[in-house]
C-alpha cells in the first residue's frame, strides 16, 4: 500500500520537468498484477506525465513497450558469463537483458549449494510447459525438507567451531544480564583463540 500511495502521488503530480525514479513497483502483489501495474505506470509516465523517468524492472515483457512508446529507451547492465559464473561489469548499455541471472546472484550471495541445485531444478521445470502444472508437481516433491542423508549431521558436528558449539548450548531466556555479558566475553575469547590458531 505504501508503494502504491507513493506511485499515485507521482502519477498525479509529476509534470514534464520532473525526474521520476521507480524500482520494481508492484513487487508486493501477484505476478500478473505486478506486471499490469508496471505496464500501465510506464504508459502513463510516457503519455500523460511526459517526464523523464528511470524505471527499474525485471519484467522483460515491458521491453515490448519500446515499439509503441517513442521516447522509451530500454537499457540493461552488461554481464559477462565466464566458467559457469557471471561477472557484473557495472556498465549500462542499450537494449534488454537476454535472460535473468537471479540464481547466479543467489550463488554469489552465498546460498547453500543444495539450495542453488534445487533452484536450478525448479527453474528448469518451470521453464518447460505449463507453469501451474510444474508448480503442482514440484510441491509434491520437496527434497529440501527431507531428512538429511545419514552421516551428514555427524560430519557437520565434526566441523563445528567452538563458538558454534557454545551458541548451540546457550538458552538465552535463562540468562541474567550479568550471565549474558559473561557469555559475550566468552565468545570473544573463543574468537580470539580461533584467530590465533589460524
Amino acid at each position: 500500500m505504501v508503494e502504491m500511495v507513493e506511485t499515485a502521488a507521482i502519477l498525479n503530480q509529476a509534470g514534464p520537468r520532473a525526474l521520476v525514479i521507480l524500482d520494481e513497483i508492484g513487487r508486493g502483489t501477484a505476478t500478473f498484477d505486478w506486471l499490469s501495474i508496471a505496464w500501465a505506470t510506464v504508459e502513463n509516465l510516457h503519455e500523460v506525465n511526459r517526464c523523464r523517468a528511470l524505471f527499474a524492472t525485471h519484467y522483460h515483457e515491458l521491453v515490448g513497450l519500446a515499439a509503441r512508446l517513442s521516447a522509451l529507451r530500454p537499457v540493461t547492465m552488461k554481464v559477462k558469463e565466464w566458467k559457469g559464473d557471471v561477472v557484473f561489469l557495472h556498465e549500462v548499455v542499450p537494449g534488454a537483458a537476454d535472460r535473468s541471472y537471479g540464481i547466479q546472484v543467489a550463488k554469489l550471495a552465498g546460498l547453500p549449494p543444495a539450495v542453488i541445485a534445487r533452484a536450478l531444478e525448479v527453474l528448469k521445470a518451470l521453464e518447460v510447459g505449463n507453469k501451474a502444472d510444474a508448480a503442482a508437481r514440484l510441491s509434491e516433491d520437496l527434497p529440501l525438507f527431507a531428512a538429511r542423508p545419514a552421516g551428514q549431521e555427524a560430519a557437520k558436528a565434526a566441523t563445528s567451531s567452538p563458538i558454534e558449539e557454545a551458541l548451540r548450548k546457550l538458552h538465552p531466556d535463562e540468562l541474567t544480564p550479568r550471565a549474558a555479558l559473561e557469555f559475550v566475553y566468552r565468545l570473544k575469547s573463543l574468537l580470539d583463540e580461533t584467530s590465533d590458531r589460524s
